[in-house]
């Protein structure tokens, strides 16, 4: 007898197709066996069952494709490591710049006529100052109270004669937010691809990864890479003054990468080990270096296929040893501080000159005077980019390819700037068209304490562009500057259905307007499409017309200070609001800024 052939639908992927086939699958070959097919039947119950079962199967087959690609994805971790597949790092605690005022107080010198300078001290980086959110900041460079350039005032008199007793000098320095750490973990036994979890939260930067033997380990971009450029401090008394450092390229065979997943973070290791003979598979800086025309290029190898071979096993592994690992870690979520909040005076690092020829009692009076403030906001700590803005980074930092050509290149090379010198919230390039050479200009802004908008310190700004200068192009030159800050509001008037509660109404198209403006942000340059705000009430339940709606400057007190011409800049069809290239639009207060009435 011929075996039956069963016409089975493998399209049917819902509840009512696939309960639609089983159906007439046992109507057509169990018709002598089971003939009950009502809705209150046994037959019913096991049809509703599998098709049920076969139904939530289809759904998650299809999410679970959908999170395989980027532009699908919807979970917010999923979108993160497609996006590291794809070499994109995303910055989950970034570092916040700034610089610090100090003053200190020095007694006045026998003659009373100017400070006493041996007691001036220097104020040693690695000090820690705090913020009144409870933020810890790093001093970066050496601050010597004694240089001439500092600003001296008189501090305290005599009474009797009016002759200055004491000064008190004003010196200022660069700070990053968080604490150096230290930690020992002991390694094992070898072991390939090695990843040592910190369990810390909040590591901003690892400094260094020592182990017992004193090798040194090198943080690098991934482990393919074997060469790294290090400054060398220039010895040459006669060029050190313009030159303070010398760029060499080190060949690295003990590197890790630094990956961050949430709250951990990892150092991976190749799988290379002590035992091998490394003097063959270490890449020599002089193998790379290129003659043309008379000058000397260094290439880096990971980018020329012949040298691909000579990735040592992507560098030696620990094992069997304890690995030293100094971190700076960041002790608040928001490392962000806002103008004369950084007051405190933790551990300072302070050196005399000539600390024996002292008065003990003297030199306790300056340290004890030192006082700390940040006369301008530290600024590098932003939001996390959303699922969109992700998408939207990663496919233009894909196209970059380690190199700036066109604009969007260094939109999204400045994204990418590793989170431990800070991060911009906004970044625009516009072509300056008035400028003999090919120049760009920069736009930039980065945010507060609370995730509003703020114009980005210089510090931060220093920064950008000094990593931007090793993926430009040689004709391009860069000017780094501030994105200007427009506040609005929206009012706006609609027309509910009569059997509508008009505050029920009202409330809810409030907040559609605030849930869709914090979930699409304006860039650097961005047009506001009024249109936009009108879809939005329109989907609104129990909203019939939107009868009227304004955008309205908002300038000065908690505002920024630039008052917008908003009609003069109005599309002539009202449709848009116009924006500058430095311009960036901000509904600052959405819970006020967002007015609306009803009728």
């Amino acid at each position: 007898m011929a075996k039956k052939q069963q016409p089975i639908n493998y399209t049917s992927r819902d509840f009512d197709s696939i309960r639609k086939d089983l159906e007439d699958y046992a109507r057509r070959y169990y018709s002598d066996t089971y003939k009950d097919f009502s809705e209150a039947s046994f037959g019913s119950l096991m049809l509703d069952t599998v098709a049920y079962v076969g139904d939530i199967l289809s759904f998650y087959l299809d999410y679970q494709t959908n999170e395989s690609f980027l532009d699908t994805a919807i979970e917010y971790n999923n979108v993160v490591r497609l996006a590291k597949q794809m070499g994109f790092k995303l910055n989950t605690s970034p570092s916040s710049y700034g610089v610090l005022s100090f003053y200190i107080q020095i007694p006045a010198q026998a003659t009373a006529v100017g400070p006493d300078l041996a007691y001036a001290p220097v104020l040693r980086a690695g000090s820690t100052f705090s913020s009144t959110g409870g933020g810890q900041y790093t001093l970066l460079e050496d601050i010597d109270f004694a240089t001439p350039t500092n600003q001296i005032v008189v501090g305290t008199v005599n009474t009797s004669t009016g002759a200055p007793t004491n000064y008190v000098i004003r010196a200022q320095g660069r700070a990053v937010s968080g604490r150096t750490a230290f930690q020992e973990l002991e390694v094992g036994t070898f072991q390939r691809f090695r990843r040592v979890n910190l369990g810390v939260r909040n590591v901003a930067e690892v400094l260094t990864v020592t182990d017992l033997e004193g090798h040194q380990y090198i943080e690098v971009d991934h482990l393919s890479q074997n060469i790294v450029f290090q400054a060398i401090k220039n010895s040459n008394s006669t060029t050190n003054t313009t030159v303070r450092n010398i760029l060499k390229a080190v060949p690295v065979a003990r590197r890790f990468t630094v990956e961050h997943e949430g709250d951990d973070t990892y150092l991976q290791f190749g799988y290379g080990s002590d035992s091998e003979l490394l003097g063959t598979s270490v890449a020599d800086p002089s193998n790379v270096v290129l003659d043309m025309n008379g000058r000397t290029y260094i290439t880096d190898p990971d980018f020329d296929p012949t040298k691909l071979i000579s990735t040592d096993k992507f560098g030696i592994g620990p094992s069997n040893t304890s690995l030293r690992i100094g971190y700076r870690v960041n002790t608040v979520n928001d490392v962000n501080a806002a103008v004369n909040t950084v007051t405190r005076v933790d551990g300072p690092l302070i050196r005399f000159t000539s600390q024996g020829s002292l008065s003990q009692i003297l030199r306790n009076n300056v340290i004890n005077s030192l006082e700390v403030l940040n006369e301008e906001p530290f600024v590098g700590d932003i939001s996390l980019p959303n699922s969109e803005e992700i998408k939207q980074r990663v496919m233009g930092y894909y196209a970059t390819q380690n190199r700036a050509v066109t604009a969007q290149d260094y939109q999204s090379i400045s994204y990418g700037m590793p989170g431990k010198f800070g991060s911009v919230k906004r970044a625009a390039v516009v072509r300056d068209f008035d400028e003999f050479k090919r120049n760009l200009n920069i736009y930039v802004i980065s945010e507060d304490t609370s995730g509003k908008l703020l114009v980005a310190n210089q510090t931060l700004k220093n920064n950008l562009r000094t990593w931007l200068l090793q993926y430009k192009m040689v004709n391009d030159t860069i000017d780094i500057l501030d994105a200007t800050i427009v506040n609005f509001g929206i009012n706006f008037v609609a027309v509910i259905d009569p059997n509508t509660n008009r505050f029920t109404a009202l409330n809810r198209a409030n907040t559609a307007l605030r849930v869709f403006i914090s979930e699409n942000q304006y860039d650097i340059g961005e047009s506001i499409q009024i249109t936009d705000f009108y879809k939005v009430l329109q989907k609104v339940p129990g909203i019939v017309d939107v009868e009227d709606l304004e955008i309205v400057g908002k300038s000065g007190a908690q505002y920024a200070d630039l008052s917008y011409d908003f009609i003069e800049n109005l599309s002539p069809t009202g449709q848009r609001v116009n924006a500058a290239n430095n311009i960036v639009f901000e509904l600052k207060y959405p819970n006020v800024d967002v007015k609306g009435s009803v009728r």
